[in-house]
């Protein structure tokens, strides 16, 4: 029983033909589905579920939600009752709500954000198969990123005022989801401040991570690459492209990854995230990084601020 792992986010577009240039020929995904209200549902190559992610044309960018996928449908029962007991509104909606879709649960994290929890979504298979399966497909395009990887949502903290989201959905999420938390920063004048957090379900150092920020948002969402000479070529391909790179190929010291940050063409964060980092487990002990190590954590290389990577967000 329990959430497997991230299922799809639904981000907000301005201009659905710039954003299906970007997500299908630099980041190398493939469209699945087009629904009745124009949204585009779109899957990496080595993904078997029919969408990871759907675009919405919008005047605001940003996300509209996210939704993970749990191993059983009864499931969403356990966490229905788990979740309204812990004192947070959800809802079941029908089959179908969600495009290609079975039945899910609805609710806001503490911080605000919409989120489903799901099991079941429409099968189309990865694009090598599952029977003596090459490593890769023909024919692909750009990056070719592998799978959605993880999301990173930006929470409303405010010591201050005794306000702090991230602590919020780090409790609501191992108390009534089962998350665990795999990394840290705590600050303030006694360290005991949680301001991020990177929290897990699979074997990955995250599937879900929180930043405090001055208002609730949606910082980015990650594809996965092999390793450090996919990243590099990533980026030849967004430089090709003229994509806006927030942050060149760099090293976390958090969840060890390889990684490049950019942006879609209405202002959205993407990462191309490589490398296990770390086998994330039950057992492992919290990672914490200190309020004056925060830059090394972010940017392992440099150790230094980049731009306003906490402060830009849509």
């Amino acid at each position: 029983m329990g959430v497997m792992r991230i299922g799809h986010i639904s981000i907000r577009v301005l201009d659905m033909d710039a954003a299906l240039k970007h997500y299908e020929n630099v980041l190398g995904l493939t469209r699945t589905h087009e629904d009745s209200e124009g949204n585009v549902y779109l899957k990496c190559w080595d993904e078997w579920d029919k969408y990871s992610l759907v675009l919405n044309e919008s005047e605001k960018a940003g996300m509209n939600h996210i939704a993970y996928k749990v191993e059983n449908d009864s499931d969403l029962d356990v966490f229905k009752q788990r979740i309204a007991d812990y004192g947070v509104d959800v809802e079941e909606v029908a089959g179908g709500y969600l495009e290609c879709t079975g039945r899910a649960l609805k609710l806001n994290l503490p911080s605000g954000h919409e989120f489903y929890l799901y099991a079941e979504k429409e099968f189309v298979g990865k694009a090598v198969g599952v029977t003596n399966p090459d490593p890769w497909p023909d024919g692909v395009k750009g990056a070719a990123v592998h799978w959605l990887d993880h999301a990173l949502l930006i929470c409303e903290l405010d010591p201050e005022k005794g306000i702090n989201k991230v602590a919020e959905n780090v409790k609501f999420l191992q108390d009534a989801l089962d998350f665990y938390l795999g990394e840290q920063v705590m600050v303030g004048p006694d360290g005991d401040i949680i301001a991020a957090a990177w929290m897990f379900r699979s074997s990955t150092p995250h599937d879900i991570a929180f930043v405090g920020g001055e208002r609730m948002g949606f910082h980015h969402c990650a594809f996965f690459l092999d390793e450090w000479n996919d990243v590099l070529k990533a980026a030849d391909i967004m430089a090709k492209n003229r994509v806006k790179i927030d942050v060149t190929p760099q090293r976390h010291g958090i969840t060890r990854g390889y990684t490049i940050y950019f942006f879609d063409p209405s202002g959205n964060r993407n990462e191309t995230f490589a490398g296990l980092g770390y086998l994330a487990q039950p057992d492992m002990p919290v990672i914490t990084w200190t309020e004056d190590e925060l830059w090394r954590g972010i940017f392992y290389h440099t150790g230094e601020e980049a731009g306003q990577f906490t402060d830009v967000y849509t």
